[in-house]
């Protein structure tokens, strides 16, 4: 014995029985009621929404003629005449069903247009339905075009397609056309139940809210897939049975996915994947509910009342609002778009399940402080051992390589500033070097001018005994240089050093204002031209004077400030361990500590910042948190709006000014560059072309 199946059994009979379409209901109904009728119907949309249907309905409604027979156009169509009955059955002859997919040539069409000259045999309307009508052929288009916009009087014509973009505009523009939409989840799952209980058929909440997830907005595709369910779990829906069937992921592998990423936990994730193996669940499915939570979670995380306010129906809300605050916003956005991203990526890994795996851990890898390595503070410099063979030039300057933006690291170095001392050249000291940007106070003035003097003593000394045009090999290829008379050479290069050891020349302006603790952090320090004339005559800053470091002079002349010094080296640890990220750490390097004090275990923080948008309450949180996991105890921040000094970020760039301007005298002070400025007239240094390594 067959049964009817379900989406046939419970199609709709009339407009008042049509779910999730309002908009064509309200459009259709409202054009019968006052019998405003159009001669061309399109209906567009996904499958399983209601295109066929609709038609249906429509033609009933032109054809009524109530239970008395006498009735006439309406928007209720009363399902019990002949007609009404004959249309729900497939026999009414004045109602033409036609599958363009089957019969899409121009002879099918010419057929079905001739009867177009004959007049209704029992109804009132005649209706042709045009399914598919995107099938047809350009000669079948151009066929119908004429009786389409000029029909009889007695003619209907009515087209469903799921692809509008093949149909011509000239179709188009002789239609009135109705987009049918993909049908909510909710709507889905409340009409399921509606029919599984006119059925008499045990069901769970959370087998309907699995079957209507799955049937992606169309109706059709969720009563099927009850038929299928009802058969697998033996007449009843259960949602352990159901998700076996869909082959979903339940959602405590997501929830030990998300966890094991937000604990960097890579032993987690293999063996979440593992897991997901032995139970042969799609890698594919398993990506998608977990870019589904992590959607959720970043509305939880967006809106912070839509915690509270959660749906006591549905059991994944509870789940979400709990797994929302283990990861902050940016990295849940770029985990989302990684999931989307990586399932079309499962199709080129050797098996869908190492591609899974790859993905996983790369969130992991992409999540701060999961690869292993601690972020270095920008501006801090790595001090070398004192036993540490290296030249000056690449000793002073490439300790701040740690500090650089990666496209300064990148650069090509200038052919003249290039390893320009022997291996054995001597170190210079550890106070000699810039000290660190978070770590500690920016040193005064002399420290960068004492470094390029060493520097460029011991440059000058090696520069003198041989002209660069001598046939020698180039120093640039760490080939040791003859022996040669340091004291000839050292004086050249140190006037244009010595000149601004105790500060610039009155009148001297550096260009940096006082917006130099407003700056970019990355943004470099503009070199100022060096031409041979400036160095024949004595003028210029290879010989008379230097970029001051204004930043830095304004830190050092500062008064000690313990609560500064604590704060940078509280950021650097919570950066070290990767606790502080994005906004998070803008708001941590951009701050100055103002005040602090200790309440028994409460250390609270009065922290001030410039910008507005760094006093959001969610990077006080999480700023908070991080704080608390380095001193290990509670604490508790108090962020205001205000000016900020001697911050980090002020710190930090104060540090990469010393470093860039240590880098200019070098190479200004350089005897070779000074003998090729010299002998090549106009000859000059790129401004912007000398940046440490």
């Amino acid at each position: 014995m067959t049964t009817t199946v379900l989406a046939r059994k419970y199609r709709p009979a009339s407009f008042e029985a049509m779910v999730g379409q309002g908009h064509v209901v309200q459009a259709l109904s409202n054009a019968l009621t006052q019998q405003r009728l159009h001669h061309a119907y399109l209906f567009t949309g996904t499958r399983g929404v209601g295109k066929t249907t609709v038609s249906r309905i429509l033609a009933k409604s032109l054809n009524c003629t109530g239970p008395d027979g006498q009735g006439g156009i309406t928007a209720t169509p009363c399902g019990q005449c002949q007609p009404c009955r004959d249309i729900d059955a497939g026999r009414f002859v004045d109602y033409v069903e036609l599958d363009a997919a089957s019969n899409r040539g121009v002879d099918e069409i010419s057929q079905l247009l001739e009867q177009a000259v004959y007049k209704p045999v029992v109804g009132r309307f005649k209706v042709f339905m045009i399914d598919e009508v995107h099938m047809l052929s350009n000669t079948a288009f151009n066929a119908m075009l004429k009786t389409l916009e000029e029909p009889p009087e007695y003619l209907k014509f009515v087209l469903a397609t799921t692809d509008p973009q093949k149909v011509p505009v000239t179709v188009l523009s002789r239609c009135l056309q109705f987009n049918l939409r993909p049908m909510a989840a909710q709507t889905v799952q409340l009409h399921l139940a509606q029919v599984l209980d006119h059925e008499g058929i045990a069901h769970d909440p959370g087998a309907l809210r699995l079957l209507s997830r799955a049937a992606r907005g169309s109706m059709r595709d969720a009563m099927s897939l009850a038929d299928q369910a009802i058969a697998f779990g033996g007449g009843a829906l259960q949602e352990d049975a159901v998700r076996h069937m869909l082959g979903s992921v339940d959602r405590q592998h997501v929830q030990r996915i998300i966890e094991a990423v937000a604990a960097g936990d890579g032993a987690g994730l293999v063996a979440a994947v593992d897991a997901l193996r032995a139970l042969g669940l799609s890698a594919s499915g398993t990506l998608e509910d977990l870019a589904a939570g992590l959607q959720r979670m970043a509305v939880v995380q967006a809106v912070p009342a839509m915690a509270q306010a959660v749906d006591e129906t549905d059991p994944d809300a509870q789940t979400w609002t709990q797994l929302a605050p283990l990861l902050a916003q940016d990295e849940t956005q770029l985990f989302y778009s990684l999931c989307l991203q990586g399932r079309a990526e499962l199709a080129l890994a050797p098996d869908e399940y190492s591609g899974l795996l790859m993905l996983l851990l790369r969130l992991l890898a992409f999540k701060p402080g999961g690869g292993g390595a601690s972020p270095k503070s920008e501006g801090s410099v790595a001090r070398p051992t004192a036993t540490e063979p290296r030249s000056v030039v690449t000793g002073a300057a490439q300790a701040g390589r740690a500090a650089m933006p990666m496209s300064a690291q990148t650069r090509s170095p200038s052919p003249s500033g290039a390893s320009l001392t022997p291996a054995s050249a001597p170190l210079p000291a550890p106070s000699e070097l810039p000290r660190s940007g978070l770590g500690a106070r920016v040193a005064a003035t002399p420290a960068a001018p004492q470094a390029a003097t060493a520097a460029v003593a011991a440059q000058g000394a090696r520069s003198a005994a041989s002209a660069p045009w001598d046939d020698a090999p180039p120093e640039h290829l760490d080939v040791p240089p003859p022996d040669m008379d340091d004291e000839a050479s050292a004086s050249s290069g140190m006037a244009h050093v010595e000149a601004w050891e105790n500060g610039p020349p009155p009148g001297f302006d550096d260009g940096w204002g006082d917006g130099a603790a407003a700056a970019p952090l990355n943004a470099p320090t503009p070199s100022a031209p060096v031409s041979a004339a400036a160095v024949g005559t004595g003028s210029g800053p290879a010989a008379g004077s230097a970029p001051t470091l204004s930043l830095s002079r304004q830190l050092a002349e500062l008064p000690p400030d313990p609560l500064s010094d604590r704060w940078a080296e509280l950021v650097v640890q919570m950066q070290a361990q990767g606790l502080i990220t994005a906004l998070v750490r803008e708001l941590a390097v951009q701050s100055q500590c103002v005040a602090q004090r200790q309440e028994g275990a409460l250390s609270i923080w009065h922290l001030q910042v410039p910008r507005a948008s760094l006093c959001g309450d969610m990077h006080k949180d999480r700023l908070t948190q991080a704080l608390a996991q380095v001193l290990g105890c509670e604490a508790q921040l108090h962020v205001a709006q205000g000016a900020a000094a001697n911050t980090p970020a002020q710190r930090d760039l104060a540090a990469r000014e010393a470093r860039q301007h240590a880098a200019e005298a070098l190479i200004e002070g350089d005897a070779l560059v000074r003998g090729l400025l010299a002998q090549y007239p106009g000859a000059r240094i790129v401004p912007g072309s000398v940046t440490p390594i």
